[in-house]
């Protein structure tokens, strides 16, 4: 296989391996919270901050280096409206995952504690506030990926 493919494949692989396990965790972590059986956010809410670690994280990482890779091995310019796009894109969900990462960790804490469910739900409000933008933006980067509209360089390319 030609190493073009193989870094495409990896690229494909790991944006599925970041929608899939963030639409999961994300739908394992709100119907454990609208329970309201803390039982049940205890073990969500340990699970969902593991699997941000072990699968999330590394998974940013690839996307961030072979996509870049990508982007200059297609020639596409860093100055196109497509690449502006997908990277405001791409910074937009990093800076709603940010402080969701570290809500899901209080929410973790917080029940660890055995403190009440009315200590984290302004927590989760919030989480939900910033998954809906984070979930969005994904999905028009899906499509951006697919289509590579505007890949021309804008006004003030090189």
């Amino acid at each position: 296989m030609d190493f073009y493919l193989g870094v495409k494949l990896l690229h494909i692989l790991s944006a599925t391996l970041l929608f899939g396990t963030g639409l999961g965790t994300a739908f394992f972590m709100y119907r454990a919270y609208r329970s309201e059986n803390v039982e049940a956010m205890k073990v969500t809410t340990e699970n969902v901050v593991l699997a941000d670690w072990v699968f999330t994280t590394p998974a940013i990482v690839v996307q961030i280096l072979s996509g870049v890779w990508l982007t200059q091995r297609l020639g596409i310019s860093y100055n196109s409206v497509w690449f502006v796009t997908v990277i405001g894109l791409f910074c937009l969900v990093g800076a709603c995952w940010t402080p969701v990462v570290w809500i899901q960790i209080k929410v973790r804490n917080l029940i660890r504690q055995n403190r009440p469910i009315n200590e984290y739900k302004s927590l989760m409000s919030a989480w939900i506030a910033l998954g809906i933008p984070a979930f969005l933006s994904v999905l028009v980067l899906f499509v951006l990926m697919v289509y590579r509209p505007w890949t021309q360089s804008i006004i003030f390319a090189n």
